[in-house]
């Protein structure tokens, strides 16, 4: 009785790993599921040992599909590790959280040594805000996201990414190695049933990029999208995850005290992402993505 269970639920969580985008959007529920991809490699033990208890050959075998899935799509990411070496840009990102509590130590710790510094549901004049107005010497806020610089800010403008208000902004930033143009954006949430909005401003941050022709372009911020939700194709490609191309690991930021999904996100075009990885933010329930990058 044990082994058919077995072999149907083997073959039912490799084709979940592997033919995720085929599963139909069902009003956003997907997102979830999609959202926790990499956790679906918890199964392929319990299978295992179900199949053990069986003693059945077929069923061994059968438990080794899903697991040759799951590494095949993860294993790259799990193992690697960025290029490395000299680097001539510093960047980082948070969610600050409603409260704006992760200042103080949390925001002086996590912008130590950054260049640029994007931050997200911000109060406008907030301790968070006040805290980096005296760590960088220039900075422009839009709404409720805001970008912090210790390099001159050429050009700046404040964006409605597609939601009806202002919650994302543009900032060409003048660094000793050139100009980097800077998008800031909190896109739309994204809950079971309801990621309209989230869709919404992804596209409308995807017509952003393909209309800028700028050389270098960063984006930072909370996207509400998760490295493996199939909404990330709207922006990945044309830009670049540094995650993935230069992090080790999945680079989980939220929630806080035990993250499961990366809804934050460093993306780039003409740069070479050199480090990246995830940082604790005292007082926010999500934690800090950074990296770091070559001309």
């Amino acid at each position: 009785m044990l082994k058919p269970v077995v072999i149907v639920g083997a073959i039912v969580v490799a084709a979940g790993l592997a033919g995720h985008r085929l599963i139909p959007a069902l009003g956003g529920a997907t997102t979830v599921f999609e959202s926790v991809l990499p956790w679906l490699g918890l199964t392929v033990p319990v299978l295992l040992l179900a199949a053990l208890f069986t003693r059945s050959a077929a069923a061994l075998v059968s438990v080794t599909v899903p697991g040759l899935v799951w590494a095949f799509m993860f294993g790259p990411q799990l193992l690697g590790s960025g290029p490395g070496g000299p680097s001539d840009l510093s960047v980082g990102t948070v969610n600050v959280g409603v409260s704006n509590d992760a200042s103080g130590t949390a925001v002086r710790t996590l912008s130590k040594g950054l260049d640029l510094f994007a931050a997200q549901e911000l109060t406008p004049g907030g301790p968070a805000a006040r805290e980096l107005d005296k760590l960088f010497p220039h900075h422009f806020e839009s709404g409720t996201v805001g970008l912090w610089s210790r390099y001159p800010i050429k050009e700046s403008k404040k964006i409605d990414p597609g939601l009806g208000w202002v919650r994302a902004l543009r900032a060409v930033v003048d660094t000793p190695k050139g100009k980097v143009t800077v998008y800031v954006v909190h896109l739309g949430s994204a809950r079971p049933g309801h990621t309209a909005a989230r869709d919404r401003s992804l596209t409308a941050t995807r017509k952003l990029i393909d209309d800028d022709r700028s050389k270098r372009i960063l984006l930072l911020g909370d996207l509400n999208t998760a490295t493996t939700d199939r909404g990330m194709a709207e922006l990945s490609p044309p830009l670049i995850d540094a995650q993935v191309t230069a992090g080790q690991g999945f680079g989980f930021t939220w929630p806080s005290e035990f993250p499961i999904t990366r809804p934050d996100h460093i993306l780039f075009r003409g740069l070479t992402a050199t480090t990246a990885e995830v940082a604790p933010a005292a007082g926010s329930d999500h934690r800090a993505a950074l990296a770091t990058f070559r001309f």
